[in-house]
């Protein structure tokens, strides 16, 4: 394996939660699509981006970060959209962070300034109550952070949590190994989904059985299962079915409600050295699958 691959195959695994390489996600704000990813998509310096898309025109880049080893992770609060952009810095060994403001149409404004960043912050998921303070997942936990202080921890909670979605009617979606939970902010349940994973699964990416990334809307859980390289729904009746099962080497990632349908992102993990080629489609119920952004 070259040191390219390396570098991948360490990304992958470097966190408990399995964030895949790039770290980033995917959002909708209005009709809009917005997604982090690396630009150019064969960067050896690993250049972030942010990538944008609608219904009336073709993806592009919005914004690319100055930084090579760099990333963005994005939120948005109805349409303003926050961006971390965090940095390697190798000469102290470290991470930094910032955090960008914007809505589409407008230049990005730096609201957070640079700091150092020993939380990894916004990987398992993060929101925004104020341009002042930050809630974040970081395993096993949900902490809040106020600018310029130190993380507190959000609320108490009996499981392990992976990651953290902020959902409609200001509820939280809490990921963990094999269960999820629609939360009130104050940590207190609403629903649960338990046996997510299927343990009988013996070939599962990089040996990663696991519930990647998760969605909700309208009593509907949406699910990018790694483990079975497949995008699932579980209905309100408790229901699961598969909606887009992926051959090998795609690897399903990110996932989205749109207004006109689903938003399921995967990409190729194929570790001979070349970035992990992504496919992102939007997935409607009644037509063909439109393709989004794919990159071979």
């Amino acid at each position: 394996m070259n040191t390219k691959a390396l570098f991948f195959a360490i990304a992958l695994l470097a966190s408990i939660q399995g964030i895949a390489h790039p770290t980033g996600n995917l959002i909708t704000v209005g009709n809009h699509i917005l997604w982090s990813y690396i630009n150019p998509i064969d960067d050896p310096a690993h250049h972030a981006c942010v990538m944008i898309w609608d219904q009336k025109s073709e993806p592009k880049v919005l914004l690319k970060s100055d930084f090579s080893a760099s990333d963005y992770i994005l939120y948005n609060r109805e349409y303003d959209i926050y961006i971390l952009e965090r940095r390697y810095v190798q000469a102290s060994d470290s991470f930094e962070m910032r955090i960008l403001k914007m809505k589409i149409g407008e230049s990005p404004k730096e609201i957070w300034p640079w700091f150092t960043d020993d939380w990894r912050i916004g990987e398992g998921g993060f929101f925004m109550p104020s341009d002042h303070e930050i809630v974040f997942c970081r395993y096993p936990k949900i902490y809040s952070l106020e600018k310029g202080k130190s993380p507190a921890q959000y609320f108490d909670f009996d499981w392990e949590i992976n990651r953290m979605r902020l959902v409609k009617d200001k509820q939280l979606l809490l990921l963990g190994e094999n269960s999820c939970w629609l939360a009130q902010q104050n940590g207190t349940i609403i629903k649960t989904w338990d046996q997510l994973i299927d343990t009988k699964i013996k070939n599962a990416p990089l040996r990663r059985n696991q519930v990647f990334d998760i969605d909700y809307q309208n009593g509907e859980l949406l699910l990018a299962y790694w483990g079975r390289r497949s995008f699932e729904v579980i209905s309100p009746k408790g229901e699961r079915k598969i909606i887009s099962q992926l051959n090998d080497p795609l690897t399903p990632h990110w996932v989205a409600y749109h207004p006109k349908g689903k938003l399921l992102f995967s990409s190729k993990l194929v570790f001979d050295g070349s970035t992990p080629k992504p496919h992102l489609i939007l997935f409607q119920s009644n037509e063909e699958p439109l393709e989004v952004w794919k990159k071979e």
